[in-house]
């Protein structure tokens, strides 16, 4: 039995709402790091985050993904918007190559955009950067309780670990653990920390990254709770499998109790 105990979070959705972030990150990787002929970059744009973003916000899983969505929603012709999003999203994944294989893009040189756009942010404007993320305080909270309990944390997003742990350090969160994107899976991070630590639990509001951690023989003991504040569709919340619990900002302080 593993004595070290360790509790993980997912990051965006989780800790912070980033919705902001995602937006004007992703409008400065086009606007200085991708060309594209088809879109018109207005800087009225970064006054307010398109609602169509917002809704499908909740299929994205990587970053790269939210630039593809961007695009689509800023292009001159037939750009998506909250009537037409629908046929996008009933074939989400393969929509999704289908724009990269008609831009000539790859996913990790989007990827790559988008980090860059984020550092030209924090090495030019940095406070107004980290002010574009909202914490969520009853989360950080409870990071501060867990840890007076003598409970590790760690944190695994699809962010860039340097990212991340700019906000952190900005919001006085210091995880003994950060993984970023170039760390792999969630399931392959879960799956080596398992073999050192008693993972206590694990809040995520990425219902199919929970299926995959209860699906997988190494993983599948750990609490699985998804965050009721992330980004979720609305069919996430119903029937969820393997004693996933729905966990809602005010039932936080009840989970280790259980």
């Amino acid at each position: 039995m593993n004595s070290q105990k360790l509790f993980l979070f997912d990051f965006d959705g989780v800790i912070v709402d980033g919705m902001n972030e995602y937006w004007h990150s992703s409008l400065l990787a086009f606007e200085k790091f991708i060309n594209s002929p088809n879109i018109l970059i207005d800087q009225n744009l970064y006054k307010q985050v398109s609602n169509t973003f917002i809704e499908m916000r909740p299929w994205v899983k990587y970053g790269w993904e939210m630039l593809i969505i961007v695009h689509q929603i800023i292009q001159r012709e037939d750009p998506l918007n909250t009537k037409n999003k629908i046929n996008f999203l009933n074939k989400y994944h393969r929509n999704c190559q289908r724009v990269l294989l008609e831009n000539s893009w790859v996913a990790e040189d989007l990827q790559k955009c988008l980090d860059k756009a984020r550092k030209y942010q924090i090495d030019n404007d940095f406070d107004n950067w980290i002010k574009l993320h909202h914490p969520f305080y009853e989360v950080i909270d409870f990071i501060e309780k867990i840890k007076k309990d003598n409970i590790k944390t760690g944190i695994i997003t699809t962010k860039g670990k340097i990212f991340a742990g700019k906000i952190l350090e900005k919001l006085n969160i210091f995880p003994e653990l950060i993984f970023g994107y170039e760390s792999g899976t969630k399931v392959e991070i879960t799956s080596a920390l398992s073999r050192k630590y008693e993972i206590m639990g694990f809040i995520e509001d990425r219902r199919n990254t929970l299926i995959d951690i209860k699906q997988n023989p190494l993983t599948n003991n750990i609490p699985c709770y998804l965050a009721d504040w992330g980004y979720l569709k609305n069919i996430d919340r119903i029937n969820l499998p393997f004693e996933i619990k729905l966990l809602k900002l005010k039932n936080l302080e009840n989970i280790l109790a259980i």
